[in-house]
């Protein structure tokens, strides 16, 4: 159990929660010990760490922020994926899987999704994100550039800079945020100095660090998200056997932080820190079309333009990717097609759905067999929770002993699976990547010869994690750490919350 925050004078500590974008815990190991990561390596000498934490599903970054923010799976907080069907408006959600993609689908309708409607529509109004429960509480919040804001303060969007003026004839509407909101230089509730440059890839961290120290510096936060994401970026390029560089740079913007307040010793005299990545990567040797391998299908294009009846909705993102059945008339006939499409295709690991067990079960399948499994029964994760299942578990490499369910492949595969298809929001069915293979996108974009995720598979689901000043002293007081912890860990510094 996470204990309270350590107090300074009555009070907890203040806390910073870093987020570095997809940072591989192999690379953070490297990056410390060949000394390019100083500060991450001091966080560790002082507090905890793990490189099993264990991301949602799919892996990609607006599932794995939302599960970081809300200690909450797909399931609860409905963010499905990076690209996504909009049954209730009948068309795609786009967050920018690339540039060509969001292009297709309209680049103001996609900053639109990403920027404004994640946060107000698309993500449960009845999850509430750590922002709006500490602020609930009192405590004074704020938060960087990050795909999951929302918070109880209202911000007007802010005009600065000429460039930011041009910006805000799209981007005029007041959103609801910590209660000291930096995003890319769209909203600043204080005066900085701190450039963004709309938050173009390479110069984000260094936003985040600059904003960081202005906050630290003036004393403006009790908890702080500091958003690091261009680890990312830099990693889908260059493949995740680079990221020591980015990792480097992250280091760098979280020791400006530090220094902000007069060095290593005051710093953690008065704050705790929690240091986490929202899922790893892994490297992209080959693409599947899945465009090709559907063109049997009556296919809703992006303009929502149609001649015929549209028989499904195809949602590639990055190494997952999920279907939508459209012609309810035929649903079952199509899920049959589209399973039996999917399982043909080079790269395809596994294929998901929900069955017709009337008390639910999901259904997994790969070209080996079928596994089908519901919750209840007397097996039991690693997560506590209880199982039953029929087939063959070594569809999920699954060891069972003594009613112990494991799985070194594929982390907490029951759960994670069950929460991603039990998303009001997800497709009928799901798909996985094999290592080494990622969906093209919309736009007919891939990181073939640099790195991705999004998987079910370990290579893009162990996140780092580590802390210090706050949380339990051993990180064996879980027996798997996931994404949902983080959360409950924070609220569990101040005291709120359940």
């Amino acid at each position: 159990m996470t204990t309270p925050g350590r107090r300074v004078g009555g009070r907890p500590k203040k806390l910073v929660l870093a987020v570095i974008d997809a940072m591989k815990p192999e690379m953070l190991e490297r990056a410390v010990s060949t000394g390019r990561a100083p500060t991450l390596a001091s966080i560790m000498d002082r507090g905890t760490y793990t490189g099993e934490c264990v991301a949602a599903f799919p892996s990609v970054t607006p599932v794995c922020a939302a599960s970081i923010a809300t200690g909450a799976g797909p399931d609860r907080h409905r963010i499905p994926s990076m690209n996504w069907f909009h049954r209730g408006e009948g068309r795609y959600v786009e967050y920018g899987t690339s540039f060509g993609a969001s292009r297709t689908f309209g680049l103001k309708r996609s900053l639109t999704d990403t920027i404004y409607n994640m946060n107000a529509e698309h993500l449960s109004a009845e999850t509430p994100t750590v922002f709006e429960t500490l602020d609930d509480a009192g405590v004074r919040t704020a938060g960087t550039t990050y795909l999951m804001y929302r918070g109880r303060h209202r911000h007007e969007p802010a005009d600065e800079t000429a460039l930011v003026r041009l910006a805000a004839q799209v981007f005029r509407k007041p959103v609801m945020g910590p209660r000291e909101f930096f995003y890319a230089d769209i909203f600043a509730s204080q005066r900085t100095g701190c450039r963004a440059q709309l938050g173009l890839p390479g110069v984000r961290d260094r936003h985040s660090g600059c904003v960081g120290a202005h906050l630290v510096e003036h004393d403006l936060f009790d908890f702080l998200l500091l958003s690091l994401p261009d680890n990312d970026t830099h990693s889908h390029r260059e493949g995740p056997h680079a990221q020591v560089t980015s990792i480097a740079e992250a280091d760098r913007q979280i020791e400006r932080v530090i220094h902000a307040a007069g060095g290593p010793d005051a710093f953690f005299a008065d704050h705790a820190v929690i240091v986490c990545s929202d899922h790893s990567q892994s490297k992209v040797e080959a693409e599947i079309d899945l465009f090709s391998a559907f063109d049997g299908f009556e296919l809703l294009p992006p303009d929502g333009s149609t001649r015929r009846e549209p028989e499904i909705a195809l949602c590639p993102a990055s190494r997952s990717a999920q279907v939508y059945v459209l012609d309810s008339d035929r649903r079952q006939e199509l899920i049959d097609r589209v399973e039996h499409t999917a399982l043909a295709l080079e790269g395809v690991d596994l294929v998901m759905r929900m069955g017709d067990h009337p008390d639910g079960e999901a259904v997994v399948r790969s070209p080996a067999g079928e596994l089908r499994f519901r919750p209840g029964g007397d097996a039991t994760d690693l997560q506590g929770a209880s199982w039953s299942f029929e087939g063959d578990p070594q569809i999920l490499d699954l060891e069972v002993d003594g009613g112990r369910l494991r799985s070194a492949t594929y982390p907490d595969p029951f759960g994670r699976v069950w929460s991603a298809l039990r998303c009001r929001t997800a497709g009928e069915i799901v798909l996985s990547a094999a290592p080494g293979y990622e969906f093209l996108d919309w736009g007919g974009g891939h990181h073939v010869g640099g790195g991705s995720h999004g998987s079910l598979h370990a290579v893009d689901s162990h996140a780092a994690l580590l802390w210090c000043g706050t949380g339990p002293a051993d990180a064996a007081a879980r027996e798997q750490w996931t994404l949902r912890d983080i959360t409950p860990m924070a609220l569990a510094h101040f005291g709120a919350g359940a």
